[in-house]
Order: C-alpha cells, then structure tokens, then sequence
C-alpha cells in the first residue's frame, strides 16, 4: 500500500459501546467515513477485528493524536421527527434553491441538442407539464453554440425555465455554456481526471497532491467564469465515474463519492463561490441514501449549508423506476433532506415530472407537519452502512400439526390481505398468490405470497372455503386471522391477529394453547405498554399506524419501535403494515409504499411488507411487494434492470431497445442487465449489473461482464442476441417457463 493510503477496510462506520471508566456506556462509531475526510488521509493500520480495544489503541497511536473515536454523527436536524435542513439559498436563474423554498422539481432533455428546434419544443413540453429547471446535456463546442440558440427561441416564446448544462470531459465546453446557461452541473469524477481506466491504483501522496493541484487549475476558471456572470453550479458526483485517484483511497465507497465532490467544493469555497448545490447519484439507492448522508454529515461538521438535489440515477421505467426512485429520494425526504429532485426514467422527460411532483408534495408535507413521533434515544440504527436486524425466523415446536417456517421468508416477506369471495374460486385464488399449481394443488414458488391476512374467516360449515385454506396451510403459508374471529369460528393452524390491549388483558389466553399469535403494534405507543411483548411468544409483530393520523410519521414511529426491540433483545420479524386509504392513486401508493417502507427496510429494518388498498387490483399489490423487496437489495425474484433515462448522448432508442431486453430476458431471476445509452457516466454505475448493453457508437453496441467490457462494435440488430448469447456463455441463462 502506497504511503498515505487508506486501506479499504475503513468503508463503513461500526458502533462500538465503549466504557469510559464510569458506568455509564457511550455509544462510539469507529473511524467514520466523515472523520476520514475531516483529518485526510493517514496512513494507518488495518483494523483487527479480534480486539477492539487493541485496535482503538493502535489508531490512537498512528493517527498523529488526533482523536479516531467520535460520537454517532448527525447527518440530519432530528431523528425522531421530519425537520427541513437549514440551507443557504442557491438561486438557478429566476428559481431560487434551498430550505426557504418549495422542493423542486427538475428533468432533462433527450432529443440531440444540436437539434434546436426539437430541444426547444421538448423544454417546452416540460415547462407545461410544471418542471422548475429542464437540465440539456452538452458535449462539445457545436452543441455548446447550439445552446446560444436554444435560450434565444425560448425567451422569445416567453419561456424563462432555468437552463442547466451537463458537463462530462469537457471544460473548454463549460466555460462557453457558462456565458449562456443558468447553470453548470459538472461530474468530480470526469471533469478534470481523465476516465477512471482502472489502471493505476496506487498513488503516493506526492501523486496525490499534484493531481489535486491539476483539478485546481482546470476548475477554477469555470468558478471564475459562474461567479463573474452570476450562474450556479452542481457538483455532482456520480458512483459510476469515480476517478483512479479517488479509486485508490476509498474505492466505489459513498466514502469516495463524498470526497470526490469536496475536493471541487473547497476550490469554490477558496475563491468565495458559494452559489452551488451537491448531488451523490447512484443506481442502487442504499448507496444513494448512505453517500447523501455521509455527505450532510460532513458539513455538519464543516458548517456548511449548501442545498442538495436528489435521485436515484437509472432508476429505470414503469413502476420499477419509480419504486427506486421513492426509496432513495423519499428515505431522504423524510430525514428532512432535500431541495430538489428528479426521477430519472427510461421515458419521455415530461412523464418525469409527476412522480417527481407527488415525492416533493410528499415531503413537502412532512416537513411542514414536521410529521414524527415523541423524542426517543436512538442508538442501534446504522446511518452510513447497510447492517439488516433479520428478526428470528419461526421455528417449529414440538407437537404442531403443521410446518410454520415456511410462513415466513429469510429474504423478505410477501403478505396480503384477502376475502372471502376469493376463496369461492380456489385455482383463481391460488395463481393469484403467485403459486404454482399441480393437478389444482397450490406449491409456493420464488415469487409466490408467504402469509395471507383475511380477516373474517368463513362458516364453520363451508367445507370448501376451509379446504381452500387447508391446502394453504399444508404447505406451510400463513393464516392470520383476527383473535375474536379465531374465537368464534376457529380454523385449525391459524395464526390469531392480536393487538397490545388483548395481550393486556389476557382475551388471547381463551385461545387453544400453541396457537400462533401475531401482534399488531402501532410504535408511537409507550413504552411501557411495548413490556407486554416480553411476556408473550409472538410468531412476528405487524407494524401497523394508521396514514390517516397525519402529525405521526410511519418512519419515526418504526424506528422507535426497532429501538425497543434492540434495547431488550426481542428478535421478533417486523411486518411493515400499511392501508392505503379508498381511491388512491397507484403511483401515489408506487411512492408511499416505496417512501414509508423503504426509508425503513435500506436501513435493515423490517422482514416483510403487507400493502392494504381497496379496490386496488390484487396482482398489482402483490408485484408492487416484491418491486419493493427487490428495490431494497432484499428478495429477487425477477430480472433486475439498470436503465439509464436517455439524453441528447444516447446511441440508440433507449425506450424501444430496454422493450426488446425485457421481453427476452424478464423471466431471469437473479440476473441483473444494464442498459446504458452510453458510456459517460463510467462502468461504475453498472457495479450492481451482471451484464451491461451500452451504446458504444452509431448503430454499435459494446456488452459488459461487470464492468469489463467483452465484446465491442456489435451492429444493433445483433446485439440483443448477443446479449443473450453472452448470458449463456455465462451460465445464468434459462428458458421461459411454458404456460400453465
């Protein structure tokens, strides 16, 4: 390792409880990602695992006497409720960025900007449909004069929407747009560093200082440039195009991403440019909320107040695309961060600007409400690095007549809540739930619903509705019924639905000894009433608050809730529970499910979802579950697409190519295929991806293993084959199954 490096096994923050010679217990974090950039890079040894103490010891000793252990850091104003960050103002044209301002909502273009007439028209589409800021991609010098024009035929139509370059490689191009534009979003990552090429991953810290001295020099004349005609600017760091220099020192970490965009902000803060704002863009978005907090954190400790503009970049299309989307942009939201935002969608750019309307109103409200829960103490929950809680599993007990470990799922669960008229057609019920069916006999699958809630049972005289439920039963899914139900017309084997005042007062004990009980639990309770989950053997505890009680956040009330479990060692699995009120709209439910529940499971909280909306199709509860699921690196159970939105760079047809993928491919599992219109944001934003599609020419293709590029130059008719020849090659391929 080179002098000054810092091994990689610093990536993520681990809380330590260390006593401090009184008897009391502080909760400590080792070595922080923020703390590694507040006292630069050490050089340092490598942590062994084995003894703490000789290791807090060892860090001392090398760090120069500056201090390597820190309290927990705070990363947004509180955690306990949704209170806006303060920012400064950022003013982007006429629209002004910041927390004294309405969230806002931005998109961008996909129609070749040296097209004038088409980029016109199509900022105009977007302006209509509500976007505060439409960003244009501009890579060279012809379409850095085209922008001349673009600005001219919009003010000339009464068109003042702020306009934002998107600057890749290209200074030269910046520094002449910045004449034109609103605002200049550059990349740390490929703005003055050459391509990350992988190709040299050690740098001393001469090497080091004299790459920064190189930045500096190709940056400030753009700083220069904004602050002399008054533009602003986004340094946007990407997770995809790290550089080889941020590369060596913290690797494809949020860690990096972080450091990358701090390096161009202390250039602007040298030459007294303030008029910026910071985005960390990822395509997986646990990446994506751990690197914004990261982020915050660190200028809590700078005390720097610059706005941030969220996404979750490749998001995708459809409701996969917003899913993510509502998972890593409305997980921030509800931390109170935020100040703009875009959903990145392999669509037209105008169908961007709802789902991004309904994250902002979203948060928007929460913040307003400051929506949250009593004050609690928080001391379990990891902020930068994905730790899951997994609640215990069911285990089987001596003497049942049934195999309840199947009731729930290791990787997440799937619940749902049904009636009665759907056991009246048994075959319909069973491939409603996803099962597999032979000779009419349901069998679980990957995909298949691990419990059903129904909450009146049927008579004890329908036969049939009850050897409906019994074949559910025999292969080990889950009844939940409520207790009073269970009561009055038992089903054998069926999990009774109990709330916190029938445990109280004992109503549950009239049950047949070794029935199964499942607890529905608020989490605002207090505590005190939470002690009587200490006494009873609960099978799993639904989180369950009503969205009707708008001053109280789901969010905060959950973590509260994960806080009592951890404090006294309950490992029950958490469902979280959530009833959508009549009539809401699916995106609106796309988002609240994916904000509500997400914000909770990237953080590894929670074993299972069960979404409840009358008069909402059954199957599109179910997809939108397991999206959810996947969406949250829990549960795959189908092909997982990263797909860039497309812009004026795109090579091919994004839309129409990522319809032909999936048509071929969606039936894998398992597999996850990116499908990039080109190469500029780095291989690193494929890092998830096991293969990768992307434009590399007119007309030609280049396939990815990983990051690796394999093959290049396919002609477009061929290339979709090939991918699925390379996906072969590979092993990972299989056959669509036949239809039933």
């Amino acid at each position: 390792m080179a002098t000054g490096a810092v091994p990689t096994s610093f990536s993520g923050l681990r809380r330590m409880d260390c006593n401090l010679g009184s008897s009391k217990s502080v909760d400590f974090v080792r070595v922080s990602d923020m703390q590694r950039i507040k006292y630069g890079r050490r050089k340092v040894s490598v942590i062994r695992n084995s003894n703490p103490s000789s290791d807090i010891a060892e860090l001392q000793a090398s760090s120069e006497g500056s201090p390597l252990l820190v309290p927990r850091q705070k990363y947004c104003e509180s955690i306990h409720k949704t209170v806006r960050r303060k920012t400064c103002t950022v003013m982007v044209g006429n629209v002004a960025l910041g927390s004294e301002h309405p969230i806002r909502i931005q998109t961008m273009t996909t129609t070749d900007t040296k097209d004038v007439a088409a980029t016109v028209e199509q900022v105009m589409k977007i302006a209509d449909k509500g976007a505060d800021i439409v960003r244009i991609t501009v890579q060279g010098k012809r379409e850095a004069d085209a922008c001349f024009e673009i600005k001219n035929s919009l003010v000339q139509k009464n068109y003042n929407i702020p306009l934002v370059a998107d600057i890749h490689f290209a200074p030269s191009v910046a520094l002449r747009v910045a004449e034109c534009f609103d605002k200049i979003r550059v990349n740390p990552g490929n703005f003055a560093d050459r391509r990350a090429q992988f190709e040299k991953l050690e740098f001393t810290d001469e090497d080091y200082q004299k790459e920064l001295e190189h930045i500096e020099q190709v940056f400030t004349p753009l700083v220069e440039k904004c602050k002399k005609y008054g533009r602003a600017m986004r340094i946007g760091t990407n997770h995809g195009s790290l550089s080889d220099r941020i590369m060596s020192y913290y690797g494809d970490s949020p860690r990096g991403m972080v450091e990358s965009a701090f390096e161009f902000a202390r250039i602007c803060r040298k030459l007294d440019y303030h008029n910026f704002v910071f985005s960390m863009k990822a395509s997986n978005p646990i990446i994506m909320v751990q690197a914004y907090r990261l982020l915050v954190a660190e200028m809590y400790v700078q005390g720097w107040d610059y706005p941030l503009h969220l996404g979750v970049t490749e998001a995708g299309e459809g409701e996969d695309g917003r899913m993510k989307s509502a998972i890593g942009i409305g997980t921030l939201l509800q931390d109170g961060l935020g100040d703009t935002i875009r959903v990145s969608l392999t669509e037209p750019p105008e169908e961007e600007i709802d789902p991004c309307r309904r994250l902002a109103n979203l948060g928007m409200k929460a913040s307003d409400l400051q929506q949250g829960v009593a004050p609690f103490e928080e001391k379990h929950r990891h902020y930068f690095d994905f730790q899951r809680r997994t609640g215990q599993l069911p285990v089987q007990k001596e003497g049942e007549e049934v195999d309840y470990r199947g009731v729930l799922h290791r990787d997440g669960s799937v619940l749902m809540s049904v009636s009665l008229d759907q056991l009246k057609t048994p075959e319909l019920f069973y491939k409603s739930l996803a099962a597999k069916l032979v000779l009419g006999m349901p069998f679980k699958d990957l995909a298949t619903v691990d419990s059903i809630l129904l909450r009146e049972l049927p008579p004890v005289d329908d036969n049939d509705a009850r050897l409906t439920l019994k074949r559910l039963v025999d292969v080990s899914m889950g009844v939940i019924t409520p207790l009073s139900e269970q009561l009055t017309k038992p089903l054998p084997n069926a999990m009774a639905l109990v709330n916190l005042k029938e445990l109280s007062t004992g109503a549950y004990k009239l049950l047949p000894e070794g029935t199964r009980l499942v607890v529905s639990v608020r989490g605002d309770e207090p505590y005190e009433d939470l002690e009587i989950l200490k006494e009873v053997d609960a099978t799993m505890i639904l989180h369950d608050l009503p969205l009707t009680e708008e001053k109280i956040s789901r969010v905060h009330a959950a973590r509260r809730l994960f806080e009592y479990l951890s404090d006294n060692a309950l490992n029950l699995p958490v469902i979280h529970h959530i009833q959508f009120p009549k009539g809401i709209h699916r995106d609106d439910l796309v988002i609240g499910a994916g904000t509500n529940a997400g914000a909770l499971l990237v953080d590894g909280l929670g074993d299972g979802l069960l979404l409840e909306a009358p008069e909402q199709d059954f199957d599109f509860l179910r997809n939108t579950s397991f999206n959810l699921l996947q969406g949250c690196r829990m549960r795959n159970t189908k092909t997982e697409y990263v797909s860039c939105p497309s812009c004026g760079r795109t090579l091919f047809d994004l839309q129409e190519i990522s319809a032909q993928i999936r048509e071929k491919t969606s039936h894998l599992p398992g597999v996850s295929i990116a499908i990039m219109g080109c190469i500029v944001n780095g291989p690193g934003e494929m890092a998830d991806a096991d293969f990768g599609y992307v434009g590399g020419a007119p007309g030609k293709i280049d396939l990815y293993v990983g990051k690796t590029v394999v093959k290049r130059g396919i002609a477009m008719e061929h290339a979709t084959d090939a991918l699925i020849q390379l996906i072969k090659d590979h092993g990972r391929w299989v056959d669509p199954p036949a239809e039933e």
